[in-house]
């Protein structure tokens, strides 16, 4: 995870997986040959496949995949292997293969120094990286947490109103059951923090200090946070314990209070395997309320898997409006326009599903679907990313109104396939999503009122999640009500807390993608 206050560089948290091992070894390429360069002393100019090089390892794991339990295909190689793995593997499925520089493997030191040059430079219209989603996670730890949600820390999702001094930080949510959200801790959304094992957090210069508190590097680490809870004036001391977190993707499925009770609310942080199951008892639950209207929130959910997303989708639009419906269709680079290169299936315009395809729920049950919405209200931030985007873009393109309220979205119309080498899980783009109108441009994000009506406004960190009075389900009912939007000259009268426009709440980049799976050779979950 990135460190919240901002003042020394880091990688994300060294949380590993492999999903992808199993198909290296044998792949068959459809093309895919790239060019070792003439700059490397030994090394043909002729081209190789990257399969050629695959599990060819510096230092080869033995054992086998906890997940699949297969033994590691892993052989003794070299450095200089797993890094023409990396360069003939980028110029056959990168996106923008074209846009690669041209770099020396030999200069750099490791594979991941080497893997974070295999990258397109380019800006978009904004002025922002085009790639900003490119990066590596340790297989087993990858394997852990897309599986399972599993990872190291309190259960609290933090949120930066000020990343330099004057710094201000607040918990945007905690995950239930964890050591944040039990006994004696009870910490909940709104909180703000003071210090950090006796570090001022607006004004320290201790950072070190600061980050390691913040983002624990393992189990059992306990660090001081002086807090003060969301209403009320008093300080107090709280101590937290490190532990392995399972994520609780799906929270707070309900209908609002009356006289909203037709308005059905839930939370969403991430389309991970476990969610396929809470969604459906989400769904279920707001079926069976006989809600008229449905408030999504993702505004903390950066993506996970693409087929979750497109279950998401159908349980919202049901049977008759997604009936031979393009959820997305993928593109990948021009030298695979017609087949998938990794599965080698033909590329078809992927339709919604509308059946459980059994990340954690079982394979084949038949979705919930609401009938008779008149609006679904989404709720957005920065962090809102890739298959959480995929949701709102399948919807629209099906002519589902969609009414965004917050932020602009994060922008990435981009995913991969998570692909295992020697270990560490590689992460880099490789195709492009549209919709059933072929629309898929949306790299600066999704703004409100743009491409879906809606309104902007702050995120609210004085009120709970799924509260009627929160900022963001305020103006939700008031659009409901009205067809207009909050004034933002009110909002921002407010307490800072409750006029945070641009919040950063940093994830590790695995939780802010769009991401295919392709075990037994198809787009089915592990």
């Amino acid at each position: 995870m990135y460190p919240i206050v901002m003042n020394r560089t880091a990688r994300p948290a060294r949380v590993t997986a492999s999903i992808a091992m199993r198909w290296l070894a044998s792949l068959a390429l459809v093309g895919g040959l790239a060019a070792c360069g003439d700059n490397l002393e030994g090394v043909p100019s002729d081209i190789l496949p990257y399969a050629q090089y695959a599990a060819l390892c510096a230092k080869p794991r033995s054992g086998s995949d906890a997940v699949t339990g297969d033994a590691f295909p892993d052989t003794q190689g070299s450095l200089l292997d797993e890094q023409l793995w990396i360069r003939s593997w980028t110029n056959d499925l990168y996106l923008w293969y074209k846009e690669v520089p041209d770099v020396d493997p030999t200069k750099y030191s490791t594979a991941i120094d080497y893997f974070d040059q295999e990258k397109t430079l380019a800006k978009t219209a904004s002025g922002k990286d085009k790639d900003q989603f490119h990066f590596t996670l340790d297989t087993a730890d990858w394997e852990a947490m897309s599986q399972s949600g599993v990872t190291a820390g309190y259960g609290i999702e933090w949120a930066l109103l000020a990343n330099r001094p004057p710094r201000s930080l607040v918990i945007a949510f905690v995950q239930p059951g964890s050591p944040a959200a039990s006994p004696p801790a009870n910490l909940d959304r709104g909180a703000k923090v003071l210090t950090i094992d006796g570090v001022d957090v607006q004004n320290g210069s201790d950072v070190d200090t600061l980050n390691n508190g913040l983002f624990p590097a393992g189990l059992a680490e306990k660090h001081t946070f002086v807090v003060i809870d969301r209403g009320a004036t008093a300080q107090r001391s709280v101590t937290l314990t490190s532990a392995s977190i399972s994520l609780v993707p799906v929270q707070n499925a309900h209908a609002l209070p009356a006289p909203n009770d037709k308005v059905g609310y839930v939370l969403f942080t991430d389309h991970i395997a476990t969610a396929e199951k809470e969604l459906i008892d989400a769904f279920t639950t707001l079926r069976d309320a006989g809600i008229t209207d449905l408030i999504l929130d993702i505004r903390y959910n950066g993506g996970g898997y693409l087929d979750i997303a497109s279950e998401l989708a159908y349980m919202i639009a049901g049977p008759t409006a997604t009936a031979g419906k393009t959820f997305e269709r993928i593109t990948f680079n021009d030298k695979h326009p017609d087949v998938d290169p990794v599965t080698g299936d033909k590329l078809t315009p992927e339709g919604f599903l509308a059946q459980a395809q059994g990340f954690s729920a079982t394979r084949g049950q038949a979705l919930p679907y609401l009938t008779g919405l008149q609006h679904v209200f989404v709720l957005t931030s920065g962090e809102t990313c890739s298959a959480s985007e995929a949701v709102m873009n399948g919807l629209g393109g099906i002519d589902i109104p969609v009414i965004q309220i917050g932020e602009t979205t994060c922008g990435k119309p981009y995913g991969f396939y998570p692909a295992d080498n020697c270990g560490t899980t590689y992460f880099s783009i490789q195709f492009q999503g549209v919709n059933n109108k072929n629309f898929g441009d949306y790299a600066d994000g999704f703004v409100p009122g743009i491409i879906f009506h809606g309104c902007t406004v702050p995120d609210d960190f004085t009120h709970a999640l799924g509260d009627p009075a929160e900022g963001r389900v305020a103006a939700a009912l008031l659009y409901r009500a009205t067809g207009g939007c909050p004034t933002a000259v009110a909002r921002r009268a407010q307490d800072p807390l409750a006029a945070a426009l641009g919040v950063v709440t940093p994830k590790s980049p695995w939780r802010q993608n769009r991401i295919l799976t392709h075990a037994n050779g198809g787009r089915i979950a592990p």
